[in-house]
């Protein structure tokens, strides 16, 4: 008998389709991914499915190749359940039902947001974190308090990803966005003043959005300098909230999470404020940040106790919020 699981990772939940492969004892063995994109739109939800669907089978394989293992070597199946869209996370789900089934062993699915905490935790070693989580859907502040992962703080309209990338679309430099408004946003520093919406705990970037794309259609600033504010308006309001969480918690670790926190001026933002509070600023390597499968696995490991072979009771869960999860593994 093995004493190391072996568990396979689906994620499909937005633009990536990716097979990771992880041991009970937390050692990445493959973490292969493909990605729908676009010279001129976002994310097109019938597009990317169809993306998925052609590159399923391979990304899958070569995941195995990588790991130098074989099907037969799986103890365990795990896909993201939600949140995410639909279409896409129905080639995920469908997938994963497919391999269970033909394999004869359980299947779990999994929460995207928190797979993202937990791949964050194993990576770099933090323990008792606040979650500055920033993807493309999502922007959420979380924290484990009184037994539930909760939700401090979170966008009140769009996620910050998707915000990025629709000011990038309207300036015409595609999708995804981020790194190419971070790449502009390094030309200059002049700043130009753009609304500041924190309420409380949240914020709100559609207002900014607006305002962003009306300086644009004024041709009185230039693409950098647009960047150059918004990055520095935009995740100086993320480090704020991230901050008062971590005062709320009671918490010195803030962990980041999710493609936006890829951006280096955001992990500098996010490691100034914590060296102020005496804090530490944990950010994994960018192959877990993004959207990624090997966290999927390490999350099925984690929640093996909830895998079962009853497929017909497993569904997506596109709205699954974060505070929703029942979390019986720490």
């Amino acid at each position: 008998m093995k004493n190391k699981m072996i568990c396979l990772g689906i994620e499909s939940t937005a633009h990536t389709f990716g097979a990771g492969i992880i041991n009970s004892k937390g050692k990445p063995l493959a973490n292969v991914k493909d990605s729908y994109t676009s010279e001129k739109e976002g994310i097109h939800p019938s597009k990317a499915k169809e993306h998925h669907i052609k590159v399923a089978d391979k990304v899958i394989k070569d995941a195995l190749k990588q790991a130098n293992l074989t099907l037969k070597d799986v103890d365990i199946i795990s896909f993201s359940q939600g949140p995410g869209l639909p279409p896409c996370l129905v080639v995920g789900m469908e997938k994963a039902k497919e391999l269970s089934k033909k394999l004869n062993i359980p299947l779990v699915g999994v929460n995207h947001c928190i797979a993202h905490l937990s791949i964050g935790e194993l990576t770099t070693g933090c323990k008792n974190s606040v979650l500055l989580y920033v993807s493309g859907a999502n922007t959420q502040i979380i924290a484990y308090e009184g037994g539930k992962y909760r939700i401090f703080g979170e966008t009140l309209d769009m996620g910050i990803g998707n915000f990025i990338d629709s000011f990038a679309r309207y300036i015409g430099i595609g999708f995804p966005g981020g790194p190419k408004i971070q790449k502009l946003a390094e030309e200059t520093n002049n700043y130009i003043e753009l609304p500041y919406s924190v309420k409380g705990m949240d914020v709100s970037v559609t207002g900014i959005l607006t305002n962003l794309k009306n300086k644009m259609d004024s041709n009185n600033y230039s693409k950098a300098e647009l960047a150059y504010s918004l990055q520095e308006t935009v995740f100086a309001m993320l480090t704020e909230v991230a901050e008062r969480a971590m005062a709320h918690c009671q918490k010195k670790e803030l962990l980041l999470g999710g493609g936006v926190a890829c951006n280096t001026r955001l992990q500098e933002m996010s490691n100034i404020m914590c060296r102020e509070r005496n804090a530490k600023c944990f950010v994994p390597p960018r192959d877990v940040l993004v959207d990624n499968a090997l966290m999927i696995a390490w999350q099925g490991i984690l929640e093996k106790k909830k895998a079962s072979k009853a497929l017909s009771n497993v569904d997506i869960k596109p709205h699954w919020r974060t505070d929703h999860v029942d979390v019986d593994w720490r």
